[in-house]
C-alpha cells in the first residue's frame, strides 16, 4: 500500500510523465522497506548494540521525523545482562546516534531496588562501555553483554515480594513495608 502523502504528491503531476511514475515506484519500495525492517535493524543503524532489547516483541513503530519509537512486548518481563533489567510490555524512547533518550518503561535492578532507565548511551565504541542513566547515577556495563537479544521472562505483578521496591519517580518518598505488613511499596 502506498502512502495516503505519496499518492497526494502524485496528483499533482501529469499522469504521462514516465520520471514521475518511475520516482514513485522508488519511494513505494523505500517506504515498503522502510516499514518491514525490524527495531533491532534500527538500533544497529544507530550504533547500538542490537541485545539491549529482549526477544518477544510482538511490534514496534518509529516515527520517522523524530526517531521515537515505542515497542510492544506480549506482558511485562525480566531479562539478566549483568543485572536484572525490567521491560514494561509496553517501552518508548528517542533513537539518535550512540544513545536512546526520554527512555521510559524499562527499570534496572541494583541491590533490592528498580530504578528506571531514563536513557542508554555508548562510548567509544573501541572502549567496550555501554552506560544506563538511572537518574542519579551512571551504571556502566560491559557492551560485549549486549551483543545478543535475550530472552526476557514474564512475570506476575500481584506475585512480586514485599520486599521489592520499584522507584518511577526519584522525588517521590518511599517507605519500606513494616515486617507483617501485606501491602508493596510502589512508586
Amino acid at each position: 500500500m502506498i502512502n495516503p502523502k505519496i499518492t497526494q504528491f502524485l496528483h499533482k503531476f501529469p499522469k504521462s510523465n514516465m520520471n514521475l511514475h518511475l520516482l514513485a515506484t522508488v519511494i513505494s519500495i523505500l517506504f515498503i522497506t522502510t516499514q518491514s525492517s525490524s527495531i533491532y535493524d534500527a538500533l544497529s543503524s544507530n550504533g547500538l548494540p542490537i541485545g539491549l532489547l529482549p526477544k518477544g516483541i510482538t511490534n514496534y513503530t518509529i516515527d520517522p521525523s523524530t526517531n521515537r519509537f515505542e515497542v510492544h512486548l506480549n506482558s511485562s518481563c525480566n531479562t539478566k545482562f549483568e543485572t536484572s533489567v525490567r521491560f514494561d510490555w509496553n517501552f518508548a524512547g528517542v533513537l539518535s546516534y550512540g544513545k536512546i533518550s526520554n527512555l521510559s518503561g524499562i527499570a534496572a535492578q541494583d541491590l533490592f531496588l528498580w530504578f528506571p532507565v531514563k536513557g542508554i548511551h555508548v562510548d567509544v565504541p573501541t572502549s567496550g562501555l555501554i552506560y544506563f542513566d538511572v537518574g542519579v547515577v551512571f551504571k556502566q556495563f560491559a557492551l560485549s553483554s549486549f551483543e545478543i537479544p535475550k530472552d526476557c521472562t514474564a512475570f506476575d505483578v500481584d506475585g512480586l515480594d514485599t520486599e521489592l521496591i520499584v522507584l518511577k519517580d526519584p522525588s517521590r518518598t518511599i517507605q519500606q513495608p513494616t515486617e507483617g505488613d501485606d501491602q508493596r511499596a510502589v512508586a
